[in-house]
């Protein structure tokens, strides 16, 4: 049986994993704790956990400084509020002067589920992205995720990680090597390449299984890192299938297949088809439920290819 595990919790595991290592990490909630994971952070090392309440325009800014004091600061609390709420201070307080805060949101996306629309950002990336000099990262699963949280800690910037709340499944074993910037293709094929972030990595690679069974030979890739893009795996993707479907957990507009559609615009004759939340709204509703709902399950991804396909 696969196992299951939200790179939410995975995040807050690496958390004490990095506080064991260097005191000079620190971590700041919005009074989340519990559902951010940070919590464990906070019961092993008190004294380096900062609840700041609810106040997420003071997390950020207290971030900002800790980091000009020399601490490695981690900042949290749901992706709504860390992106909408406390715009203004990442992008003028972190983002501007290019500090070192690594802002850690979860339950991000759809699989919110029954918080609803108003908790469900389906902007963030788009948000996070625009900003000059942010990394923007979107793990698969909870090993890539714990990969992650340790490589950030090293990066002269700005981060954004994108976390989720439901539990999927593990893709990776202990022996895969994230790296910054850098794509990782799970499966390769020839006819299609289906590019995916986070969550959604799971349903492309059951996609492609699907497909198989069609006659289709599809590539599957998670592209991670959304900012640096891996431009080089894109146009040997482009020049090996000539035909990209883009997957994620979040509108189209700004997105993953925005980034991708973006980059490939300048590199010769490749056809795009972008899968994600259109221009509208999420709602309330178990997580599969509104992955089916807004057709982002396996069998949506294998349909949509064949459908991208026959337009040849």
């Amino acid at each position: 049986m696969v196992e299951k595990i939200a790179t939410r919790d995975a995040y807050g595991k690496a958390l004490v994993e990095l506080g064991a290592k260097d005191s000079r990490v620190v971590v700041l909630d919005a009074d989340l704790s519990g559902s951010t994971k940070t919590i464990h952070f906070a019961k092993a090392f008190p004294e380096r956990f900062f609840n700041m309440g609810v106040s997420e325009q003071d997390l950020m800014g207290t971030a900002a400084g800790l980091s000009l004091m020399g601490k490695i600061p981690f900042a949290s609390t749901f992706a709504m509020f860390a992106t909408g709420r406390a715009f203004e201070i990442v992008r003028n307080s972190i983002a501007y002067p290019h500090l070192p805060v690594r802002i850690c949101a979860s339950h991000a996306g759809l699989t919110v589920g029954e918080d609803g629309a108003s908790h469900q950002t389906i902007a963030d990336i788009a948000i996070m992205r625009v900003l000059p000099g942010m990394t923007v990262i979107v793990p698969a699963d909870a090993t890539e995720t714990r990969q992650v949280i340790h490589k950030i800690v090293d990066v002269n910037g700005p981060v954004y990680v994108r976390l989720s709340r439901a539990a999927f499944p593990v893709i990776y074993d202990e022996s895969y090597r994230f790296e910054i910037g850098k794509a990782n293709k799970l499966r390769d094929g020839k006819d299609i390449a289906i590019v995916a972030c986070g969550l959604m990595v799971c349903h492309a690679l059951e996609a492609a299984q699907i497909l198989e069974k069609q006659g289709v030979s599809a590539s599957v890739v998670n592209m991670s890192t959304i900012k640096p893009l891996d431009g080089e795996m894109l146009k040997e993707l482009a020049k090996q299938t000539g035909h990209i479907v883009t997957v994620e957990e979040h509108s189209i507009l700004g997105g993953l297949g925005s980034a991708v559609a973006e980059y490939l615009s300048e590199f010769g004759n490749v056809k795009i088809h972008r899968l994600g939340v259109r221009d509208e709204f999420g709602q309330s509703g178990p997580a599969p439920e509104l992955l089916k709902h807004y057709h982002l399950m396996p069998e949506d991804i294998a349909r949509e290819a064949q459908n991208f396909l026959k337009q040849k």
